[in-house]
This record gives structure tokens, C-alpha cells and sequence, in this order.
């Protein structure tokens, strides 16, 4: 197991960097196999073990990450500050921006998807096509260009997202929706050159947050070195 990095701690909460390749926690109360977030979390800091609305499969945790995506996670230490965060997030106090590696020339400097995501019929894939999804819900993703790349004729571009709602796989369903999808994805991705990545270049970069009430602090992590040596393959482009 490749385990989280404490980036930072008080007495109310954790930040913490967490690898690709961890899961958070496991689904429908079933004990996961491998080693996950949650169990190094009752492990490292017992005290979870008494925080959030399930604390034995979720321990302090108040909001996820997908497995093979890097970045910034928030873990209460304490059930009133679970319940303050919670708060944060359902009202969208918490900003949330990823670094996003996509395929093709991102032509805007910035863009705004807002399309509706839903489950696809009869798979674990979501989907923007109303016609083939069920349990619909407004989505809102907005991004901002940084940097465009080439490599042997293939285009790439370099994308800040920050998702406005939380829907699952929500920035790589709308980022395959508009044509970009995420480099190294295997569920939206297709079949297109991960450039060597074992898993998707998505990262979350920074949380920006009132850890109280008229104190607003902003953390970040750094790209990890999967995705610095991606970057690294690639030409930028004027």
C-alpha cells in the first residue's frame, strides 16, 4: 500500500495527498479486500473510528476521491467539525480544483459544461445522453486552460477544472462529453494513447475552505511524479 501523505493537522481536521491506486473506502458495506483510506485512517488516528454518518466503513470521511485519482482529501477528526464540513460542502463552500491532463487542442481559455449526469443503463459508466441514463441530476464543471501540448502529431491540453456540483465521475464524464477526454481514463477514454499512465491524469490540486467561520485557508499538493514525468514526454505549444 502506498500510503497518504499528512499535509496538514489540527484538532479538527487532516488534509491529507492521497495516492492514486487507494481506495477511499469500501462500497455497500462490505469490507474491502485491499487495503483502503478508511482503514489507515482507523489504524493512524483511532479516533475517526467514532466520527462521520458510518464511521466504521467512513471514518471521519466526508467527501471521496476515485481510486486511481491523486490529490487533496479533508478527513474531521471530531463529529462537530465532520458536521461542519458536511455543511461546507453540500453549500459549496469548499473550492475544489483538479489539474486534468485531456486529449486534443482545448481551443477556449475557459469553458463552463453544464449537462446532466445519470447512470447508464445497465453499467457502472455515467452518462450525459438523457435518452440511455436514469437517476439524472444537474452537473456544472467549469475549467480554465493552462497550457497546451503536442507529441508526435497527437494534441494535449493542460486543464485547471473545478466541479461546481459533486457527482460522481463527474469532471470525466463531461470532459469525454465535450470531445477531451482525460488521458489515461479507461472507463471514458476509449481506446486513445495513455502515454504510459496506469490510470487516469487527474489530480486534485487545491481545497480552499473557511476552516472557520471568517478564516479561509487554501491547501495544495503537488502533481505527483507519474504525472510530472507525463508532462515532461510532452512539447508545449505557443
Amino acid at each position: 500500500m502506498i500510503e497518504p501523505r499528512v499535509i496538514y493537522r489540527d484538532e479538527n481536521f487532516l488534509a491529507l495527498k492521497k495516492p492514486a491506486g487507494l481506495l477511499v473506502h469500501a462500497g455497500g458495506g462490505v469490507k474491502s479486500k485491499e487495503k483502503t483510506l478508511a482503514d489507515w485512517l482507523k489504524e493512524n488516528y483511532p479516533q475517526t473510528g467514532k466520527v462521520g454518518d458510518d464511521p466504521v466503513f467512513r471514518p471521519g470521511i466526508v467527501h471521496r476521491l476515485d481510486k486511481d485519482t491523486s490529490g487533496l482529501m479533508l478527513v474531521a477528526l471530531n463529529q462537530d467539525y465532520f458536521s461542519y464540513l458536511k455543511s461546507l460542502f453540500q453549500s459549496r463552500q469548499i473550492k475544489k480544483t483538479y489539474l486534468a491532463l485531456v486529449h486534443g487542442s482545448v481551443k477556449e481559455k475557459e469553458g463552463l459544461i453544464e449537462k446532466t449526469i445519470g447512470l447508464k443503463s445497465g453499467s457502472i459508466k455515467r452518462t450525459t445522453r438523457l435518452d440511455s441514463a436514469k437517476n439524472l441530476k444537474p452537473a456544472v464543471t467549469y475549467y480554465r486552460l493552462q497550457k497546451r501540448f503536442s507529441l508526435g502529431g497527437e494534441k494535449f491540453s493542460l486543464l485547471a477544472v473545478a466541479p461546481q456540483t459533486g457527482r460522481t465521475h463527474q469532471i470525466r464524464v463531461h470532459l469525454a462529453s465535450i470531445g477531451h477526454p482525460v488521458v489515461g481514463d479507461k472507463l471514458y477514454g476509449g481506446k486513445r494513447d495513455s502515454l504510459g499512465l496506469e490510470r487516469q491524469f487527474l489530480h486534485a490540486s487545491t481545497l480552499e475552505f473557511p476552516v472557520e467561520p471568517g478564516k479561509v485557508m487554501k491547501i495544495a499538493a503537488d502533481l505527483p511524479g507519474d504525472l510530472e514525468n507525463t508532462l515532461r514526454k510532452l512539447t508545449p505549444e505557443n
